[in-house]
């Protein structure tokens, strides 16, 4: 099972593989095709996916099957009630009917999927003035996703995050987002792994230099971007934490799972981030979020 979900060279060191198909935002037909999105809650890079379609408004053009994770280490499709609506939670597949993911399998590069729902759908969207990758921070933008991706997202599962924590604390001092005054993509990129830093990576990867709520300014940009309209309800911190101890990775045999660390609990969480006074278009940018 560890070699599916932790694949490694020769030499033992983790190599995530290429993605086998892609798409391009440039297809002018996307927004005449029925688009189905299917995630799963504890992957950080679905993650991507999910709040990128709630902030362009996309709930009602693209619907969503969320797969939880099997036994065996596969992906199965269940209903689990959800009476509040507050967080998502898996569900049945909702347009092929299938139990497994498998079944349905076809992988997609997921910022491939947040360009497409960014820019090539803004006639269907509730949101289409909202851009998460302006022109004249493209190159920005693409250079900062060059530095998330390989000391970040792939940085926990090679533990290299806990020695570049500090770096990215600093630069977040005087920036309120990784581009300046305006929330992009790459801030995307970056959310999805810091939320699940403190739940997971810091004590099941051994990434455990430092915690995310001890970088003061990391843990108030995390805490800026979950509280953006919509964000919130993409992160299921349980169904997180479940998928990570629980059944995805046999670095925890006995299963056993810890308690929400005080660092993500609702209630810290949204406390006040503080962070405007970082911005003189601060509240131009959460209002056009909105």
């Amino acid at each position: 099972m560890m070699s599916q979900l932790a694949p490694s060279d020769a030499a033992g060191r983790y190599r995530r593989p290429p993605s086998q198909f892609r798409i391009t935002a440039a297809d002018p037909s996307l927004s005449r095709r029925k688009l189905h999105l299917y995630v799963a809650l504890p992957c950080p890079w679905a993650h991507r996916t999910l709040i990128v379609r709630a902030l362009k408004g996309l709930e009602n053009f693209i619907s969503v099957s969320i797969a939880s994770p099997g036994d065996d280490g596969s992906w199965k499709f269940t209903d689990i009630h959800n009476p509040s609506d507050a967080f998502l939670v898996p569900t049945s597949d909702k347009v092929n009917r299938c139990k497994t993911l498998k079944e349905v399998y076809n992988l997609r590069r997921s910022y491939d999927i947040i360009e497409i729902f960014n820019s090539s759908l803004n006639d269907v969207s509730e949101n289409p003035d909202l851009n998460l990758s302006p022109p004249p921070l493209k190159s920005q933008i693409e250079e900062w996703n060059k530095i998330i991706y390989s000391s970040i997202n792939n940085g926990v599962y090679r533990c290299g995050f806990a020695q570049s924590q500090e770096a990215y604390n600093t630069a977040l001092a005087t920036s309120r987002y990784l581009c300046g005054d305006v929330l992009t993509l790459a801030d995307v990129c970056l959310f999805t792994t810091l939320i699940r830093f403190d739940v997971a990576y810091n004590v099941l990867f051994k990434c455990t230099k430092k915690k995310i709520i001890e970088c003061t300014n990391l843990h108030g940009y995390m805490r800026e971007i979950y509280q953006i309209p919509k964000v919130a309800q993409t992160c299921n911190l349980d169904a997180i934490k479940d998928g990570y101890y629980k059944t995805l990775f046999p670095l925890n045999p006995g299963s056993i799972s810890p308690t929400i660390p005080r660092g993500c609990e609702q209630e810290t969480l949204m406390k006040p981030h503080c962070r405007e006074s970082l911005s003189f278009h601060g509240k131009s940018q959460e209002k056009s979020i909105v």
